[in-house]
C-alpha cells in the first residue's frame, strides 16, 4: 500500500511545478495557431510521381498564394498551408499544378476567413470554460449527501482544479512545441481538451465515491486522512490499467495514424497520463490539506 497521503507534499509539489512550468510555456511562448483560429488554407495533395517540393511552392506562389509552408508527411502526400484562397483561385492552382505536375489526388481542402477563425477561437474559449465550470458544479451536486467532515462543494473545487492541472499541462507542452517545432493548434486541440477533462473528471469521481462509501461506513471512527488513503489505494489499480489500456491505443495512433491528427493524439495522451495522475495523487490529498486548514482556521469547540 501506498501512503499517498503520508506522501502528500512530495505528489502536491510536482503537481505545482509541473503547472507553472506549463503556465510559463504557454504566456512566454503563446500558440502557434492554426487556420482554425488565424485563417487561411490548408490542402493536402498526393502527386502519382515524386515532385520537389521548392517547385510546388513556387507553383502556388506563382498562382496567388501567399505565405505558402509545405510539410511531406509519410504516406508520401503533401501538406499545404497559405493565406486563404476563393473557390475559383483553388480551381486555377490546382489546374495549373496538374498542367505543369502531372495528375494529383486531392486528400483535404479548407480555407477559413480570418474574421470565422477569431469566432470560432471566441467560442472555442467559452466552450472549454463552460464544460470546466459544468463538471465542477456537477461534482459538487453528486457528493451533497457527503457533508461530513468535508463540504460537498469542495469536492467540485477540487475537482475543477484538477482538470485546471490536466488540461494546462498539455497546453503548456503544445505551447513549448509550437515554439521550437512549429506545431499548431487548432479545433482538434480544443476537442483534446474536453476530452481530457472527460476522462479525468470520471477517474476522479470514482476516488472521490470510494471516499464517500468509506465514510459513510467509518461514520467518524477513523481519522480522515485513514479513509483517503485507503480509497486511493483501493481504485489505484483500477484507474492506472484503464488509463495504461488507453496509452497503448493511443501511441498505436500516433504512430500509425494520419499525419494530421498526430498531435491530437499526442495531446490526448499527455493529459491521460497527468490525468491520472490527477486522480491519485493530487485530488485526494489535497482534500486532505483543505481540510487540515479549514481545522486550523476554524477549530473545532
Amino acid at each position: 500500500m501506498i501512503n499517498v497521503v503520508g506522501k502528500r507534499k512530495i505528489f502536491l509539489g510536482v503537481a505545482a511545478v509541473m503547472v507553472a512550468a506549463a503556465l510559463i510555456s504557454i504566456f512566454y511562448f503563446g500558440f502557434k495557431e492554426g487556420i482554425d483560429f488565424s485563417g487561411g488554407t490548408l490542402w493536402q495533395v498526393k502527386f502519382d510521381k515524386e515532385i520537389a517540393q521548392e517547385e510546388i511552392v513556387n507553383i502556388l506562389k506563382d498562382n496567388g498564394a501567399e505565405g505558402v509552408v509545405i510539410n511531406k508527411s509519410g504516406d508520401g502526400s503533401y501538406l499545404l498551408r497559405f493565406k486563404s484562397i476563393s473557390e475559383e483561385e483553388h480551381k486555377k492552382i490546382s489546374s495549373v499544378l496538374e498542367e505543369k505536375e502531372g495528375s494529383f489526388k486531392e486528400l483535404s481542402f479548407q480555407s477559413i476567413g480570418p474574421s470565422v477563425g477569431k469566432e470560432l477561437k471566441t467560442k472555442a474559449v467559452f466552450g472549454v470554460v463552460f464544460v470546466l465550470l459544468a463538471i465542477s458544479i456537477y461534482v459538487s451536486l453528486a457528493f451533497l449527501k457527503v457533508s461530513y467532515p468535508i463540504k460537498s462543494w469542495k469536492y467540485g473545487v477540487v475537482a475543477l482544479l484538477c482538470l485546471f492541472h490536466d488540461v494546462v499541462i498539455p497546453a503548456g507542452v503544445l505551447a513549448w512545441l509550437g515554439e521550437y517545432k512549429g506545431v499548431e493548434i487548432d479545433t482538434n486541440f480544443v476537442v483534446a481538451l474536453l476530452v481530457i477533462a472527460g476522462f479525468s473528471v470520471h477517474d476522479t469521481i470514482v476516488v472521490f465515491d470510494r471516499i464517500r462509501e468509506k465514510l459513510g461506513l467509518a461514520r467518524g471512527r477513523e481519522q480522515l486522512s485513514v479513509v483517503i488513503n485507503d480509497s486511493v489505494n483501493e481504485t489505484m489499480a483500477r484507474s492506472i490499467n484503464t488509463s495504461l489500456t488507453l496509452a497503448i491505443m493511443l501511441l498505436a495512433l500516433y504512430f500509425a495514424g494520419p499525419i494530421n491528427l498526430q498531435y491530437f493524439v499526442l495531446t490526448i495522451l499527455i493529459g491521460t497520463v497527468v490525468g491520472t495522475y490527477s486522480s491519485i495523487f493530487v485530488a485526494s490529498p489535497f482534500l486532505v490539506v483543505w481540510h487540515s486548514l479549514s481545522k486550523r482556521v476554524h477549530p473545532v469547540k
